[in-house]
């Protein structure tokens, strides 16, 4: 008598493969997107540790989130008034499966353009909001969100309203060549009248702002903040490396580097920025 005789349940026979026993096993599976790696630091998070604000807990480093997201962190409870929709672009280049692309983005993202755009009240104080969304074909800069930024800057001449931005983008839209890189002169001239006028701008520098929009509006605010380790430059890295033939540090273009160098004023925590952007509009006069 076998000594040991216990049947295994785990044991089948598989009568496809030649009488070879086959053990069965449960396998635990781990749900999507239940763990998030940090950009900045490469640590793997637990997604309910990041909370609301999606913030690394090992280098506080700001997670990208939707312009909806932000909005929600940022503004005052059923204040946001959206302006601007509808407008779409001409597709000046008849660029192949562009309108497609496009399509795609909205249905993805719930916006109609890369930057969303209104009137909000910040802790009380009323501004001329903008945000960008980097769901939205990387936030690249075309001829709408050209348009719809310059309005907003109109309208904030009119109204005597501070303006406030919260910048995110790979640069100009290659779909519509030089009519997107046209929109850094036009947008730049808009708020070069809402300075003329005595009006605040303000713009917040999230992971990522690069290209045009770096080279324009996002740079020339009267106050400049940035996101923690958010990425923020012109050429990307390895362009520069090889125009300048000469290794860049390991947090070249980073905000902190920025920072180090008086190209931003302060990097704030998401958590914090609805009470320093608030604070910061009073102090230069709020809404006029």
């Amino acid at each position: 008598m076998a000594l040991f005789g216990k049947k295994d349940k785990y044991v089948r026979i598989n009568p496809n493969r030649s009488l070879k026993r086959e053990v069965e096993r449960d396998v635990p599976e781990v749900p999507d997107e239940l763990f998030a790696k940090c950009p900045a630091c490469k640590h793997m998070i637990y997604q309910k540790d990041l909370g609301v604000a999606k913030i690394c807990p090992s280098c506080s480093y700001n997670f990208r989130i939707s312009a909806q997201e932000r909005l929600a962190l940022t503004v005052d409870e059923a204040s946001f008034e959206e302006l601007y929709t509808g407008i779409e672009t001409k597709d000046p280049l008849n660029f192949p499966k562009y309108n497609e692309k496009l399509s795609q983005a909205r249905a993805a993202t719930g916006l109609d353009e890369a930057v969303l755009t209104g009137k909000a009240s910040i802790r009380g104080q009323k501004v001329a909001l903008a945000i960008m969304d980097s769901n939205f074909i990387m936030a690249s800069m075309g001829t709408v969100v050209g348009e719809k930024l310059t309005r907003l800057f109109e309208l904030a001449i009119d109204e005597k309203l501070p303006v406030v931005i919260f910048t995110a983008s790979g640069g100009a839209r290659m779909q519509e060549g030089i009519m997107s890189l046209m929109q850094m002169a036009k947008v730049s001239a808009a708020v070069k009248r809402h300075s003329n006028a005595g009006l605040f701008y303000l713009t917040i520098l999230t992971d990522p702002t690069t290209g045009g929009v770096t080279a324009s509006f996002a740079m020339e605010g009267d106050i400049i903040l940035a996101e923690p380790q958010a990425l923020v430059g012109f050429a990307g890295r390895r362009v520069i490396e090889t125009t300048v033939r000469e290794n860049l540090p390991d947090d070249f273009q980073k905000a902190e580097f920025l920072l180090e160098h008086g190209f931003v004023d302060a990097i704030v925590k998401r958590t914090d920025m609805p009470d320093v952007i608030a604070n910061l509009v009073a102090f230069h006069g709020g809404a006029k």
